[in-house]
């Protein structure tokens, strides 16, 4: 059982985290919800499409300007506190490595920390178990936050990701974090070249072995991009493709940008798996 906020999931019901950006210069919409009618007009969209986790972000992922945890804190606390006045019920992430910049999300409401960077900051785990929120521990391969790989190199990149995410993950629990809510991240595209990230979502079945919830975040990454030579803007059907291969293998959160499309490929999945019956069944019963 995983449990977030209110919420409860199954093991094997499979969950839509969806993207909300407070970022002028996000790699995909590019500011598109970087103000909050737009944003919150995102979050009720992503909701209606079915998504029950709501990620927010305040800093991109990639380099760029610097944004000070005082910077980032002032675009995503107040917007946390307003989603969470206007849905009660829905499960809020925020997308932070810092602290001080989790202590202030909980505050406001936040339900689950996000942390892409693989513990670099070992301050936001003692958050999440100070406030009983949840915690994704990721493998980003050592990477310092907004980094670029370069030449990056593993003995068995699988083998790395499930020592540093697991020992994360028990960490957070020895902390105090609920153990139903702690998840782990293989981390595509954080320090990983494409092959690394092939290899990951290959070899996925061996983190959702490890009995910890997994989530992948693959929405329109540069390993889907540089799979098919594809831009940003044409990587949906690659994205939909690893989508579907993870759910096969077992990983319950996807965090997206696309949550319509993706709830129809999760909700495929999980019907040709035989965990969901068919939404409607009229074929040779007339």
């Amino acid at each position: 059982m995983l449990r977030l906020g209110r919420r409860e999931f199954d093991t094997h019901e499979p969950v839509i985290m969806a993207i909300v950006n407070r970022t002028p210069d996000s790699f995909y919409d590019q500011g598109a919800t970087f103000r909050d009618e737009p944003a919150l007009a995102r979050v009720e969209q992503a909701v209606a499409e079915g998504a029950a986790i709501i990620d927010i972000g305040g800093v991109k992922a990639g380099p760029g300007e610097e944004v000070t945890a005082e910077e980032e804190a002032r675009r995503t606390v107040g917007f946390v506190a307003e989603v969470r006045r206007r849905f009660p019920d829905v499960v809020i992430s925020v997308d932070t490595w810092r602290a001080e910049v989790g202590a202030a999300v909980c505050e406001a409401g936040a339900d689950l920390l996000n942390d892409a960077w693989g513990g670099v900051d070992p301050g936001l785990a003692e958050v999440a178990a100070r406030y009983g929120v949840g915690l994704v521990c990721t493998h980003a391969g050592g990477a310092e936050p907004r980094t670029r790989p370069h030449r990056v190199a593993y003995d068995d990149v699988m083998a790395d990701i499930l020592r540093v995410t697991v020992g994360l993950a028990e960490r957070a629990l020895a902390l105090g974090v609920p153990r139903e809510s702690i998840l782990i991240d293989p981390g595509h595209d954080f320090g990983k070249n494409t092959r690394h990230s092939l290899e990951a979502t290959r070899r996925l079945g061996e983190m959702v072995s490890t009995g910890w919830p997994v989530l992948v975040s693959l929405s329109n990454k540069d390993f889907v991009g540089e799979t098919l030579d594809k831009p940003v803007k044409e990587r949906v059907v690659g994205t939909l493709a690893t989508t579907a291969v993870s759910a096969w293998l077992g990983a319950q959160v996807y965090r997206v940008h696309e949550v319509a499309e993706t709830r129809q490929v999760l909700d495929m999945v999980a019907s040709i798996a035989g965990h969901r019956a068919p939404a409607v069944a009229r074929r040779g019963l007339a």
